[in-house]
């Protein structure tokens, strides 16, 4: 059982997934990085300087005015974090749109490999079949 699960490891698709899911989180916080640092102060620019991360309702509990979503969030209060749901949609838009042009990326790599082995397969020379051969050598044995 411990070959089996050694031999299960050893497989190139587990390693891949392993290297992929590795990889994801770090594109995942550069990704978290841009919508906090780059998008959200655009977006707050266009919407008068409203930081769009800390815009939320509050549906119950008391919380001092001005106070940012996570200081809300630890009074206690019920809130209703629309900016950062929003946000989180942006970045999951984001991911989703660097890997769709990544597996394109691959994909049309792909086929210029094959289509380049087709053209390697076509230009190489046919020789002569085995059925040939042998009987090129009883026609031989013959004489």
């Amino acid at each position: 059982m411990l070959k089996e699960f050694k031999d299960f490891i050893a497989k190139g698709n587990v390693m891949d997934m392993a290297v992929g899911i590795i990889i994801g989180a770090a594109f995942t916080a550069i990704v978290k990085s841009m919508v906090d640092d780059l998008i959200n102060p655009i977006i707050g620019l266009f919407m008068g300087g409203v930081d769009f991360v800390n815009s939320y309702l509050v549906l119950a509990g008391d919380v001092p005015a001005g106070a940012t979503l996570e200081a809300a969030r630890e009074t206690g209060a019920s809130v209703f974090a629309h900016g950062a749901f929003i946000m989180a949609i942006i970045n999951f838009l984001i991911i989703a749109f660097v890997v769709f042009m990544l597996v394109r990326y691959v994909n049309k790599a792909k086929e210029a490999a094959a289509k380049e082995e087709e053209v390697v397969e076509e230009a190489a020379p046919a020789g002569p079949s085995e059925l040939d051969v042998l009987l090129e050598i009883r026609d031989s044995l013959k004489k």
